[in-house]
């Protein structure tokens, strides 16, 4: 699992990143029986990954005219349990899931009347949530601020642990006899007869395959080694998340807690999670004075408890966002290539669903109807679509 290594016989499939999102499709294809190869110019899970929330919400993400999305939001949710479970056995690691449920509360009048408006969206989209009042508000989480007034209850939202689920996937490929190779950026395609059959990486190894996956997050509309027609329309959307820790024990909060601003997100461990900025920033991920003192501002307003808590930790990530805010999962614009990319922010809780769509077609299956609506090329490629993997 290290960089380097010996040359090993072709895989069926080379996955480019090594995020959640490559590694679970990496995993899933080789429990198929497909030998995978997983590139990865830095750390496994050290991108978007790393400074994510780990929410599984899709009651919490649905948004307006995103009615596709929110479908593949649900069903990808409901495999969590089962994936969560399986990768636990196959790793012998924990991924931190756990169906905490999630409470949205509004702060003042204004938010009050948004809250109710994301509600009565959430009742037309047939998604379960509770309009709750103050006092039942305070029942589900006693440090709320006096201030918090009413709120929706998610019940069945869950997370999982974005770091420890990189690690669990890590062990699972090595004990699947996966090669994950780190420190290698890819410099080129390996195109023969108008297919692309593999990558090469800056130390001059070719990763040749039956497929190649680009899973390289906000990094995929910039993979100047592939043709411009097949490059996905992807920029990074700047975040800012900062870590607080606090008494195992003595948890602030026993759900997730979200405002009209900020998420709070509470680990099993004493550490609570507080995000996120949204910032189109390019490629930059300083972390700035200003965006921890909106983090810690809104999430007081909501726990004072987090003034006692240790600030552990205060990085930003770069969430990948296609045109629509919708993923691009599919056979990519030239033919070998397969697209898994564009997640927004719902890298984590997409993982299980992209990924079994991912390693079926690796296995030459075609793609299910669900996944229509995410079509890699549906933003008008000028090239020949590939028909993906044969």
């Amino acid at each position: 699992m290290a960089p380097g290594g010996e040359q090993r016989a072709a895989p069926d499939a080379v996955i480019v990143g090594a995020g959640a999102i490559g590694l679970a499709c990496a995993w899933r294809a080789a429990r198929r029986g497909l030998q995978v190869r997983v590139v990865e110019r830095g750390a496994p899970g050290s991108g978007a990954t790393w400074a994510s929330g780990g929410m599984i919400a899709p009651v919490g993400e649905a948004s307006w005219g995103e009615e596709p999305i929110v479908e593949l939001n649900l069903a990808s949710a409901e495999r969590w349990p089962g994936f969560a479970a399986e990768l636990e056995r196959a790793s012998g690691r924990p991924v931190g899931y756990r169906r905490c449920g999630a409470l949205h509360v509004a702060l003042d009048r204004d938010e009050v009347a948004e809250l109710r408006r994301r509600h009565e969206l959430q009742l037309r989209l047939g998604l379960k949530a509770d309009w709750v009042g103050p006092v039942e508000c305070r029942r589900l989480e006693p440090g709320l601020a006096p201030a918090a007034g009413s709120g929706v209850h998610a019940a069945h939202e869950a997370q999982a642990d974005p770091r420890a689920l990189i690690a669990a996937l890590e062990e699972a490929l090595e004990r699947e006899g996966a090669e994950v190779v780190a420190g290698a950026e890819v410099t080129d395609a390996l195109i023969e007869g108008g297919r692309l059959c593999g990558a090469r990486t800056a130390d001059g190894r070719e990763h040749r395959a039956g497929a190649v996956v680009l899973a390289t997050g906000c990094w995929s509309g910039v993979a100047d080694w592939l043709p411009p027609e097949a490059r996905p329309p992807v920029r990074p959307v700047k975040g800012e998340i900062i870590t607080l820790r606090g008494p195992e024990e003595r948890p602030v909060c026993e759900r997730i807690v979200v405002t009209e601003w900020v998420y709070l997100v509470p680990r099993g461990d004493g550490r609570l999670v507080v995000g996120a900025t949204a910032e189109e920033r390019g490629f930059d991920v300083t972390v700035t004075a200003g965006g921890v003192h909106h983090l810690l501002r809104e999430a007081y307003r909501a726990l004072p408890e987090i003034a006692e808590l240790e600030l552990a930790e205060a990085i930003a990530g770069l969430r990948p966002a296609s045109p629509d805010n919708a993923p691009l999962i599919g056979p990519g614009a030239i033919e070998g290539l397969v697209v898994a990319t564009g997640h927004w922010r719902h890298g984590i809780l997409l993982a299980p669903a992209t990924a079994d769509a991912v390693a079926a077609l690796l296995a030459g299956e075609e793609p299910p109807r669900s996944l229509r609506p995410f079509d890699p090329t549906r933003f008008g490629s000028k090239s020949r679509r590939g028909d993906g993997p044969a």
